[in-house]
């Protein structure tokens, strides 16, 4: 494909030439960077600075999921399972997770949230939510729309 079929029908303003068209790969590119800088400005808003970003990633799909393996938590965390034993043991020493033997395979060790854990991820949540309500609030009418329309987009595109 040549840049001329590969140009979407946006334009970037350029105050020293005339506005020129985005190839799909610039568009993507643009849409990798600031996806990037809005997810590294989410992941900052957390209650407790103390564990990683995947330590509370974990955090959150154990509160999501209710009480997993290790091994499950590898497969969504996209890990391996000796790296996912390794955060979950941190999440233990924090107070935020237990183990415990499942009640219908005595053989099976699941991981579930304490009561800590429960306030880190909802505090977190609410800090997230409120840092990017405050942003989404302060746009006109038009780029909610806009952003609204993009996330359902957004949504197709990881469930590709």
């Amino acid at each position: 494909m040549t840049d001329a079929t590969n140009t979407a029908a946006i334009t970037r303003p350029n105050p020293a030439a005339s506005p020129r068209r985005l190839t799909l790969a610039e568009q993507s590119t643009e849409l990798r960077i600031a996806v990037m800088r809005l997810s590294r400005r989410l992941r900052q808003q957390r209650s407790d600075t103390e564990i990683s970003a995947s330590q509370f990633s974990t955090l959150g799909w154990i509160h999501s999921e209710g009480p997993l393996t290790i091994g499950r938590l590898a497969e969504l965390e996209r890990v391996t399972a000796p790296s996912m034993n390794r955060t979950v043991n941190c999440l233990v020493d924090a107070g935020y997770v237990t183990r415990r033997t499942d009640d219908d395979d005595r053989r099976k060790v699941l991981v579930e949230v304490t009561e800590a854990g429960d306030v880190v991820v909802r505090e977190t949540r609410k800090r997230r939510d409120a840092w990017i309500a405050k942003r989404y609030a302060a746009l006109d009418p038009a780029d909610r729309e806009v952003l609204a329309r993009a996330t359902t987009i957004l949504g197709r595109l990881l469930d590709q």
